[in-house]
């Protein structure tokens, strides 16, 4: 038991987000993504109702992904606000993945929806963990144009976008976690 907490504990403390511009174009084959959307299946979920639902991706939907994203930002941006290094940022960085997967959840009226995210949340971090132990790099984004995508994913009625996760392999150095003492965050309460 104690090599497991070793190795868990290793793996929880080097996650780190990992961005498109790192990664090597080297392809993750559909092995390695199944094995990590797999782990999300074993994530917390109340009454049971595994609220997760993927849209995985690759090659040329990837490629269509990331325009219908950055048309999504061009149309939704005011003039003024408007970047057009944002707006190429958004097609090369689908570019630069090997897969891209929208992060969805099926909601139900069984418990409320920020329990339904809560398990999302939770799927997401499984899925983080299994690709850093598999030397993927991954980030969950949520950028503002998913809001927009739930017609382009063909979502059903119940069914909500709530991010993308980029994967791709790469050759960053790890780096020390920025973190504050996690005692700075606890009280405890004996009697």
């Amino acid at each position: 038991m104690e090599e497991e907490i070793t190795v868990l504990t290793n793996i929880i403390q080097r996650r780190r987000s990992i961005f498109p511009v790192s990664y090597t174009g080297q392809e993750v084959p559909v092995t390695v993504i199944k094995q990590i959307l797999e782990s999300a299946n074993y994530a917390p979920t109340h009454k049971l109702t595994e609220p997760w639902r993927f849209i995985v991706f690759r090659n040329e939907g990837k490629i269509k992904l990331g325009a219908e994203l950055a048309r999504l930002y061009k149309e939704t941006t005011p003039v003024h606000q408007f970047l057009q290094k944002k707006y190429d940022s958004i097609i090369e960085k689908a570019h630069q993945s090997s897969c891209i997967i929208t992060l969805n959840a099926q909601l139900t009226a069984k418990v409320p929806e920020w329990e339904e995210l809560a398990a999302l949340a939770c799927a997401v971090q499984n899925m983080s963990l299994t690709a850093e132990a598999l030397n993927v790099g991954a980030y969950w984004s949520s950028p503002g144009m998913i809001a927009d995508l739930k017609e382009y994913l063909n979502l059903g009625e119940t069914e909500k976008c709530f991010g993308l996760f980029y994967m791709g392999y790469h050759n960053e150095e790890p780096r020390a976690a920025k973190r504050t003492p996690i005692e700075e965050k606890i009280k405890w309460v004996e009697s």
